[in-house]
């Protein structure tokens, strides 16, 4: 993966060491980072692919792509969204794929412009969060993959340490109350414009298709986070050091 412009990857890392150095702060002013152009270009690097599944609205990158200045004018729409404040998450496009136990699991798909701006939100507030996670913790971090816990289960199993514990709790991300995932959030950002935002995508309505493909009439959704999106956990982390 490419690696994030010089002042952007710089930008992370003053976040980064801001809240490492200072674990009870509180970060208020972050909304004005979020629609900077060179945030939105890397967020757009990273959703703007060909031959991901479209949202409710049926776009896809290729309609970008396939327009001359077509993704400055995307981006531009964007930042003018964003900037005025009348930017507002459009309903969430549900999906299943199958488990191997023969089960289906629900994926919610944002449109192409909301997982724009949900990664440029994750390219700003990852680094503030990182700085929290223990050293241990791989799950869902960027840098770090699953052989790499495997090696440090390895390393310890070496040193003598035996005794394993394994726990799961059954659809988690189905049932997150969102209340108490956004005081979580509260705990390290402020910023009211940024909450809004988040609230929005967990707030955002659920539609799906029936077998023949018509639509079905949108669906409340007051807990759970949409699985498929880029703020979801199964998103892809930024992979570029912080």
């Amino acid at each position: 993966m490419d690696l994030l412009p010089d002042k952007l990857h710089t930008l992370r890392w003053k976040l980064n060491q801001k809240a490492k150095r200072e674990p009870k702060f509180r970060f208020y002013a972050l909304y004005d980072r979020i629609y900077r152009m060179d945030v939105l270009e890397a967020a757009w690097k990273h959703v703007g692919k060909r031959g991901k599944a479209c949202g409710i609205d049926a776009v896809r990158a290729e309609d970008i792509l396939e327009r001359e200045i077509g993704v400055e004018e995307f981006l531009a729409g964007i930042l003018d969204e964003l900037k005025s404040k009348a930017y507002s998450p459009s309903p969430v496009k549900r999906v299943y794929i199958p488990k191997s136990d023969g089960k289906k699991r629900p994926l919610g798909i944002p449109t192409l412009k909301d997982r724009v701006v949900q990664m440029a939100v994750v390219l700003i507030l990852e680094p503030i969060f990182e700085a929290d996670f223990h050293g241990c913790s791989h799950g869902f971090r960027p840098g770090r993959k699953a052989h790499d816990a495997l090696d440090a289960i390895r390393e310890n199993l070496k040193a003598g340490r035996t005794e394993v514990y394994d726990a799961d709790l059954k659809g988690y991300f189905d049932t997150v109350p969102h209340d108490k995932l956004t005081a979580c959030v509260r705990m390290r950002v402020t910023d009211r414009h940024v909450l809004n935002l988040i609230r929005g995508w967990l707030r955002a309505p659920i539609i799906e298709e029936d077998e023949q493909g018509k639509r079905q009439p949108p669906q409340k959704n007051d807990k759970g986070t949409p699985q498929g999106g880029v703020l979801a956990p199964v998103g892809e982390p930024v992979s570029a050091p912080v």
